[in-house]
């Protein structure tokens, strides 16, 4: 059975589950954020061994080949275009949509998020290099680092590093087969991740004011993933079949939607853009990681977008349009920010701009905190289906893509 297919009847039987328990209820609510939490950490479980053996594969193989810098390079500038073009069109979609006001619905700030740049910029660097491997592993991007440094160092003289060289591919391949083996048993883990989110969904359809937003984003991110982005890949020389590509990209979709969390969800999608996109392992390393870490486009737009409907339903000024071109560079700039929030993205996001702005909008964010789930499950799905795509467009454009048989897709 198609990995995405096991992920589909998951998810399925979550959602018939949650919508069946009883919403109310503290012990059946407590029981499934247990489990869910669980659930994310199981997905999580293989993602940084994996990294660190075929991030450290990939970044010697490319300076071997003198391709390093030029993989960054198309990366970087990728992701700048796709945060400008998605961030731009979800504010425009927002401001001919708009949905309706929504109440106070909370009066109090109980909480206050942040991206906790400094931090992040210090952690990259800790007092033990090793440190960066044995890390919670939520923030990944210190063990790029670490992974970049240890590539590099392979190529210094390879009558010293060959063997070295043979143990670290032979490793990055062993727990590449291990990952496997946890993505084919995620089908039990989406039932509790979709029941837990059928039971917030539940929840949060309780609240009518809550329902045009939903709408819109659930319609806009589905154009925009299943239309918009196939389309614009279309174009790529020589011509490609964009269906087949959304069809390879199902089952990270799948996961990064129910489950909210990047790291949860890059191993499926590791797999996946190699099995069935035929991304080589030193593209596909390099290029998922860095969107992972740094094109959390779908995440700001979600914030940008969420934000101006708050703003509309509390200033009677509306949002001019000063208002919206700041917060589109600021949801842009919020976009290379999230490495530490893999599981909250978007609604982290929407915290930043609401605190930014001021004007007494600094706790506006808690007015949306009972569709938090929602944010981040949308924001989570659009972030992954771009990855996808850009990781495939990527390795097409330099050469780092071997054709795969559609019957062959896992």
């Amino acid at each position: 059975m198609k990995v995405w297919l096991k992920l589909l009847i998951g998810a399925l039987l979550g959602l018939i589950l949650g919508f069946l328990l009883p919403v109310g209820s503290g012990a059946v609510t407590g029981a499934l954020a247990w489990l869910a939490e669980l659930a994310v950490k199981i997905g999580r479980y293989t993602l940084a061994p994996v990294l660190v053996f075929s991030l450290t594969v990939a970044v010697y193989e490319l300076r071997e080949d003198g391709r390093f810098w030029g993989l960054i390079f198309r990366t970087v500038l990728l992701m700048i275009g796709v945060a400008v073009f998605v961030i731009t069109l979800g504010i425009i979609v927002t401001l001919i949509f708009p949905p309706g006001r929504i109440p106070i619905l909370i009066e109090e700030q109980i909480e206050v998020l942040s991206l906790g740049t400094a931090e992040n910029v210090l952690d990259l660097f800790p007092s033990n290099m090793f440190s960066a491997v044995f890390s919670d592993g939520v923030y990944l991007f210190p063990l790029c680092v670490f992974t970049f440094f240890l590539g590099i160092g392979l190529t210094y003289d390879h009558k010293y590093s060959k063997s070295v060289i043979s143990l670290v591919d032979s490793l990055s391949r062993i727990f590449y087969h291990i990952m496997v083996l946890f993505s084919e048993l995620l089908s039990p883990v989406m039932i509790v991740l979709s029941a837990c989110w059928a039971v917030r969904y539940h929840g949060a359809l309780q609240t009518e004011a809550f329902r045009d937003l939903i709408a819109l984003l659930g319609i806009f991110s589905v154009i925009l993933a299943f239309g918009i982005l196939p389309m614009l890949v279309y174009f790529l020389k020589p011509k490609v079949n964009p269906w087949k590509i959304l069809y390879g990209s199902l089952g990270p979709a799948l996961a990064a939607f129910f489950s909210g969390d990047i790291n949860f969800t890059l191993p499926v999608l590791l797999r996946h853009t190699k099995e069935n996109l035929g991304v080589r392992r030193r593209a596909n390393s390099v290029t998922v990681a860095l969107f992972s870490t740094f094109g959390r486009a779908g995440s700001a737009m979600v914030a940008a977008a969420a934000f101006i409907v708050i703003i509309k339903s509390y200033s009677s000024l509306g949002v001019t349009a000063a208002d919206v071109l700041s917060i589109g560079i600021r949801a842009f700039l919020i976009s290379f920010l999230l490495a530490r929030h893999p599981g909250d993205g978007a609604y982290t996001a929407l915290a930043v701009l609401c605190l930014g702005y001021g004007r007494g909008f600094e706790a506006g964010y808690l007015i949306l905190k009972p569709l938090a789930f929602y944010l981040i499950a949308i924001g989570a799905f659009l972030d992954i289906t771009i990855s996808s795509f850009a990781t495939y467009a990527l390795a097409r454009l330099t050469g780092f893509h071997e054709e795969k048989s559609l019957r062959h897709f896992i």
